[in-house]
């Protein structure tokens, strides 16, 4: 991952941190590539590769009109957490993180 900051002269990795939507309450499966998988072992799929090695993440809800939110991390390199922050606060200001109203 250092070498991919450093190749791709990026801050800040935005990356899904699931590969499906928010599940619905009460949803225990989803399909995954054709099969059936447990909902709750899936939910940490794409995050887990990089709470393993220790890279500071944020994960945010991102909304599009009419759907189920779709967690996705942002990914900073070592020790430089207030990056992830600071772009987490951006996609918060930009109203990707909100829930837009109910009608």
């Amino acid at each position: 991952m250092l070498s991919a900051f450093k190749t791709a002269n990026v801050d800040v990795f935005l990356v899904p941190a699931t590969p499906f939507t928010a599940p619905k309450i009460g949803q225990d499966t989803l399909t995954i590539a054709g099969r059936e998988v447990p909902l709750r072992p899936s939910l940490g799929l794409l995050a887990q590769p990089f709470s393993c090695i220790g890279l500071p993440v944020v994960t945010v809800p991102v909304f599009a009109p009419g759907t189920l939110p779709i967690g996705m991390q942002l990914i900073a390199p070592p020790w430089k957490e207030s990056i992830a922050l600071r772009a987490a606060a951006q996609l918060e200001a930009a109203g990707f993180t909100t829930h837009p109203p109910t009608a």
